[in-house]
C-alpha cells in the first residue's frame, strides 16, 4: 500500500457560489492523480488551494499525515509542493535562464552566476527536447508552447513531493508530450504524487493511475484507472453523453477566399503556396515551431512577409500595408492561441471585449457611441452562441475558458469575418465546450465562411477538418483531403524537413 502524501477532508469554498462542496480526495505518493471535469467544474481552485494560492472555508487538508494550510505558493515551493498553472507566470522581460531559476539564483562573490544557470538550464532544456533554444533569449520572444515547456523546466528544478500539472500538454506538440510522459514517469519513481489535470481522454488513459471527476464543486466519480470508460467518465462531467465522431461530412467549399503564393517571412515561413476556400475548414499540423502560428500571423498582416504575396479575392490584391486593420477591413478575424494576453481584456465586459473591433459602426456623427444598439447586438449574440454569462456587462475574467473563446468568435462575427484563422482554439477547454465550439466552426462553414485551424492535436483535426495542411521547419510539407490522411502520414510530413538531406 502506497502512503498518501496529500488528502483532502470536507473541504468547501465559495466565491459568489460555492465552487467546492465537501471534497474528500487522496493523492498517493508515485501514482498520477487524474482530475477531469468540465470548466468551471472547480479543478482549478482545488489545486490553488493546494499551493496556497486561495484558503479553504471549511474542511481541512493533510500533507505527509500533518495539518496542512499554506498562506502563500512559497509556503507550499518550501513544503515541496510544485505547480504550473495553464496560466503561465514567466516574466517577459528575462531571459530563460533566469525564468528557469527565478527565486533560486545561484550567486558567486555577490553576483548572480548566469553562467552557472546558462549551463544547467541547456542541459535542461535538452532534455525536454528544445535544444534550440539559447537560454541567453528574452522569454517574450518564444511562443506559447515554447514558454509552456520553459514553465516546465522551472517546475522541475525545484524540490518536489507533489507535482501539480494544470494542462500541461495544452500547447505542445506529440513528440514535446512524449517527452513530458517520460518526466512524469520517471517522477512517479522517485515517489513523487503527481496531481493531473487534463481534458484529454488518451493522455488520462496513458498516464493516471487514479481518475477523479468533479461537476459543479462534487466529486461525481473517482476510480482506479481503468474502471471508468470514456463514455462514464464524460457522463461524470456533464451529466449526460456527449458523441466524440466525426459529424461534420456534408460542407461543400466553392471559391477561394485566400490565396498565398511564395509567402515568406525572414527565418520562419519559406515559399508558402496554399489556398484557403470559402465553405470549409482547413487545419494546420505541424511541430512545435514549425511555422503554423507564424504563418496565420502573417495571412493576418501581423507579421510582415518578405516575399510572395497573400492575396485576398475578395479584393484580389495584397496591399502593400497589410496589417490587422487591413484584415479587419477586408473581412478577416484571427483568434491568438494565447487569447489571455493577446484576445482578451480580462478586467472589461463582455460587451466592451465582444464589441471592441466594431467600435465604428457605433459611433454616432456626435462622435458618441450607441450603447443600446451595442448592447442589442452583444445580447443577440450570447443568445446564439450560448454564452453562459449573467449578462453583457458581466466581467471577461469571470467566465470559463470556452465561454472567453466563444466572445472571441462573436467578435468576429460583429465586424462581419468571411475568413475566420483559429490558433489552437480549444487549448485549455473541456470536452462539452469544445464540442460546441465544434458545433460552432462547423455551422460557421456551411455558411460559406473559411476556417483556418491550427492545433497541436492531430485527432481534433481529424475529427474537425475538410483538409490538413502540414508545416514542417517553416515549409508546406503536405496537404491532405478528408480521407487520404493518417496520424502515420500526418508525423512524416511534420519531420520532412528537419532531416539533413532536405534541408540541403
Amino acid at each position: 500500500m502506497l502512503p498518501v502524501s496529500l488528502s483532502f477532508e470536507n473541504i468547501s469554498k465559495a466565491y459568489a457560489s460555492p465552487v467546492l462542496r465537501s471534497i474528500n480526495i487522496e493523492f498517493k505518493a508515485g501514482k498520477v492523480h487524474a482530475l477531469m471535469g468540465a470548466n468551471g467544474a472547480g479543478k482549478s481552485t482545488l489545486c490553488k488551494i493546494i499551493s496556497g494560492l486561495a484558503a479553504v472555508d471549511k474542511g481541512s487538508m493533510l500533507y505527509q499525515g500533518q495539518l496542512y494550510a499554506p498562506t502563500s505558493i512559497r509556503d507550499a515551493e518550501s513544503a515541496g509542493i510544485q505547480i504550473m498553472m495553464q496560466e503561465l507566470n514567466l516574466l517577459d522581460d528575462l531571459s530563460v535562464a533566469e525564468n528557469i531559476y527565478l527565486g533560486q539564483l545561484p550567486c558567486r562573490y555577490g553576483f548572480v552566476d548566469y553562467r552557472q544557470i546558462e549551463r544547467e538550464s541547456t542541459k535542461l532544456l535538452n532534455k525536454l527536447g528544445i535544444s534550440d533554444i539559447d537560454p541567453r533569449r528574452k522569454t517574450a520572444s518564444l511562443g506559447i508552447g515554447h514558454k509552456q515547456l520553459i514553465e516546465l523546466a522551472r517546475t522541475l528544478v525545484r524540490p518536489c513531493k507533489v507535482l501539480i500539472l494544470d494542462e500541461p500538454t495544452a500547447a505542445l506538440s506529440a513528440a514535446q508530450s512524449n517527452i513530458l510522459f517520460e518526466e512524469i514517469e520517471r517522477l512517479k519513481q522517485t515517489g513523487v504524487a503527481i496531481i493531473y489535470v487534463s481534458h484529454r481522454m488518451d493522455e488520462i488513459e496513458r498516464i493516471a493511475d487514479c481518475i477523479s471527476v468533479l461537476r459543479d464543486g462534487n466529486v461525481t466519480a473517482s476510480e482506479e484507472s481503468g474502471v471508468l470508460t470514456q463514455e462514464e467518465i464524460i457522463r461524470s462531467m456533464t451529466g449526460k453523453t456527449i458523441s466524440t465522431d466525426r459529424r461534420f461530412n456534408k460542407r461543400q467549399r466553392s471559391k477561394i477566399a485566400v490565396r498565398l503564393e511564395n509567402l515568406s517571412a525572414g527565418d520562419f515561413l519559406q515559399d508558402i503556396n496554399l489556398d484557403i476556400y470559402h465553405g470549409e475548414i482547413l487545419g494546420i499540423s505541424g511541430l512545435m515551431g514549425s511555422g503554423r502560428t507564424e504563418l496565420l500571423r502573417c495571412i493576418y498582416g501581423a507579421d510582415p512577409h518578405s516575399k510572395g504575396h497573400v492575396e485576398l479575392t475578395k479584393t484580389s490584391k495584397d496591399s502593400p500595408g497589410h496589417s490587422p486593420q487591413s484584415s479587419v477591413k477586408n473581412g478577416l478575424g484571427f483568434i491568438s492561441e494565447d487569447r489571455k494576453k493577446l484576445g482578451l481584456l480580462l478586467e472589461h465586459s463582455v460587451q466592451t471585449n465582444m464589441s471592441l473591433a466594431n467600435l465604428l459602426s457605433y459611433s454616432a456623427h456626435s462622435g458618441w457611441l450607441n450603447k443600446s444598439r451595442e448592447a442589442a447586438d452583444v445580447d443577440r449574440l450570447i443568445e446564439q452562441l450560448a454564452i453562459d454569462c449573467s449578462g453583457c456587462d458581466q466581467t471577461i475574467k469571470e467566465l470559463s475558458g470556452g465561454n472567453q473563446q466563444k466572445i472571441l468568435i462573436a467578435r468576429c462575427l460583429l465586424t462581419e469575418c468571411d475568413v475566420l484563422l483559429f490558433d489552437e482554439p480549444t487549448r485549455g477547454i473541456d470536452i462539452q465546450s469544445r464540442t460546441m465550439i465544434y458545433e460552432l466552426l462547423n455551422n460557421l462553414a456551411l455558411e460559406g465562411k473559411a476556417i483556418v485551424v491550427v492545433s497541436s492535436d492531430d485527432a481534433e483535426l481529424s475529427q474537425l477538418c475538410d483538409r490538413i495542411a502540414v508545416m514542417s521547419n517553416g515549409r508546406l510539407a503536405d496537404t491532405f483531403d478528408y480521407g487520404e490522411w493518417t496520424q502515420e502520414k500526418l508525423l512524416s510530413a511534420a519531420f520532412r524537413f528537419y532531416s539533413t538531406d532536405s534541408a540541403a
